[in-house]
């Protein structure tokens, strides 16, 4: 089984409409994470995981979402089982936007905004209901070329300009200990991080947002899978499924074109 963990707070519910989106987005991204796997997947909110969880439902990767909510308004207890699972681990672990920044803040990088706009420059969430935004901060915004640094796994078969879904206005300051670097943006340094030993990666951007022009993201979840369930190279869109040993064919995302929705500064 594959856990997708919702990082979205609850306060959201304020907003109805933001928070029918963010609802949305999950269950989507759910249903494409099974069927690009051929395995289950089960959506847990950040506040109620912990590596116990994990043990008992023998998860077999862990995916991490982006949110719309600045992370000021979480608890340090709130976050203390992702954390624990992030130290662990012991399960293959990707994180999405806000997902790589708390599991890089875990191993003790700095996270922030990316900073001020630049005399002239567009303000490319000025058109945008985004929680904690503030006028004037820089943000990477849409389906944007990313630069390729490394032939890791989590990479295979990508060109060395890949165009992904960004909507973030913080990001990595410094690469954490254990961690390198396998893509960048001219805005963000640390588009994507692997690390050295242990089986958890992440990415600034959103590659759950993929369509027909824009299958990168679609490819990068694939090598992730390929990574955390053992696939062979040639069995691409097919898993390894639990307990049984056979190989599951998988069918297309039910809805191969998708309007990205915003997300937060954190993503």
């Amino acid at each position: 089984m594959i856990v997708f963990v919702d990082l979205e707070h609850e306060r959201i519910q304020q907003d109805p409409d933001l928070w029918q989106r963010a609802y949305a987005w999950r269950l989507r991204t759910k249903y494409r994470l099974e069927a690009i796997s051929g395995d289950r997947c089960l959506i847990v909110r950040y506040d109620r995981l912990d590596p116990g969880l994990l043990r008992a439902i023998k998860a077999r990767a862990v995916v991490v979402s982006g949110c719309y909510t600045d992370f000021e308004h979480y608890s340090e207890r709130e976050l203390a089982g992702l954390r624990a699972v992030f130290h662990q681990a012991a399960w293959p672990t990707l994180g999405f936007c806000a997902g790589q920044q708390l599991m890089a803040e875990a191993y003790g990088a700095r996270i922030a905004e990316i900073g001020p706009l630049s005399p002239g420059e567009r303000d490319v969430y000025a058109d945008q209901r985004v929680p904690g935004h503030v006028p004037g901060k820089k943000a990477e915004r849409g389906f944007m070329p990313v630069h390729i640094l490394s032939e890791h796994p989590l990479m295979a078969g990508l060109p060395s300009q890949a165009e992904f879904f960004q909507a973030h206005y913080w990001e990595l300051k410094e690469l954490p200990q254990g961690f390198h670097n396998l893509a960048r943006s001219p805005i963000t340094t640390y588009q994507a991080i692997a690390h050295d030993r242990l089986p958890l990666f992440g990415t600034q951007f959103h590659p759950e947002y993929f369509d027909d022009k824009h299958p990168a993201g679609r490819r990068l979840i694939e090598n992730f899978l390929r990574i955390a369930l053992g696939w062979p190279e040639d069995l691409a869109g097919a898993s390894i499924l639990a307990g049984g040993g056979t190989q599951g064919t998988t069918t297309a995302p039910p809805d191969g074109a998708v309007k990205p929705e915003s997300q937060s500064g954190n993503g």
